[in-house]
């Protein structure tokens, strides 16, 4: 029985050794066979030279780290057949190919590398190889530790110090919670921020065209950005409720603060939204090919607020029906023989 998730060997050739893949659907076609649709994984027969010295380089390092038990030169070689290396390719296979189970994992510090070695039809990977590219990457971020991560907290001041910090380059505050407004005064300067932000919309013709309604421009001027821009108002003048009501509403007209959401043209959130059906979260790879006149954080941006409407929600429901009427598994004897072959929806 063959599973979504499962990888599995592939018999592409018969003087060749078998493909490894991982399903990821299992769809039947018009005349009732079942394709899989899978990820390709590639043995280090399949890269290229320089590549695999970049694989040994990066084998050399991880047993340093890992504090690896020494091993022979035999168990080296063999070790080099187990190790795969992930793609983000996909491929459709027929299911009557596939020739039984196997087992991949991500290597991490924690396993010993003769343990694959020990089982039968167990394989690794660590890095991930782009075929089109033809470059090897990590497939997981790693630790940073250190003062080039983390902040060096020093040690506290006595009241007699002098503090010998360059204050350019120390933190901006953005926020006092011991001002002395009470919570009811800052929630009604945030309620007149949201209406000035509605009024300005209105003023506005681009916005006009996008927030037709009142309560489309009401319900933009409410996101956190507007929210954001009256809190640093008030801020930067001092918590004075009337300097900061100046500051929403100058002789120019009110302020208008516009997040990712409303900047985006309705071309460009449909090109987001093909380009994350065919890279996923790759927000790189999504700006690179799709979106290059945007910078990467107003990609990362715009994807956490488009989770946050209703069209996410619906294309979601719509995944989950889909994935729902696909295939779930599939069983396949042990010989080759397609008559035989049943299908089972749940």
């Amino acid at each position: 029985m063959y599973r979504v998730g499962d990888y599995v060997y592939f018999e592409n050739s018969s003087s060749n050794p078998y493909l490894i893949r991982r399903i990821e659907e299992l769809n039947k076609t018009a005349n009732g066979n079942v394709e899989a649709k899978v990820v390709c994984l590639f043995r280090r027969r399949d890269i290229s030279a320089n590549l695999n010295t970049l694989a040994d380089s990066n084998a050399r390092d991880f047993e340093e780290e890992s504090k690896q038990p020494s091993m022979l030169e035999q168990q080296k070689h063999q070790l080099k057949h187990r190790e795969l290396f992930l793609s983000r390719q996909f491929e459709s296979l027929p299911a009557t190919h596939i020739r039984g189970k196997c087992n991949v994992t991500l290597l991490n510090e924690t396993d010993v590398l003769t343990g694959y070695l020990e089982r039968e039809d167990c394989f690794f990977y660590s890095l991930v190889f782009d075929p089109v590219q033809k470059t090897l990457l990590a497939d997981q971020g790693e630790i940073r530790v250190g003062s080039k991560y983390q902040a060096e907290i020093p040690d506290k001041l006595d009241e007699v110090d002098s503090d010998s910090r360059v204050q350019e380059k120390l933190e901006t505050k953005v926020w006092d919670p011991n001002n002395q407004l009470k919570d009811p005064q800052i929630d009604q300067f945030l309620v007149v921020a949201r209406a000035v932000g509605t009024f300005a919309r209105a003023l506005d013709c681009s916005s006009s065209i996008r927030q037709p309604s009142l309560h489309m421009s009401a319900a933009a001027a409410s996101r956190d950005i507007t929210l954001f821009h009256a809190m640093d108002t008030l801020q930067k003048n001092g918590y004075d409720l009337a300097k900061a009501m100046s500051t929403l509403v100058p002789q120019g007209g009110p302020v208008l603060c516009r997040d990712e959401m409303e900047e985006w043209s309705a071309s460009e959130a449909m090109l987001f939204e093909e380009a994350l059906e065919k890279y996923g979260k790759d927000f790189n790879d999504i700006r690179q090919d799709f979106l290059p006149w945007k910078s990467l954080a107003s990609v990362v941006q715009f994807y956490y607020m488009w989770k946050t409407t209703d069209r996410y929600i619906q294309q979601k429901r719509l995944k989950a029906a889909e994935a729902d009427s696909k295939l779930k598994q599939v069983y396949i004897p042990t010989y080759p023989n397609e008559v035989l072959i049943l299908i089972y929806l749940r």
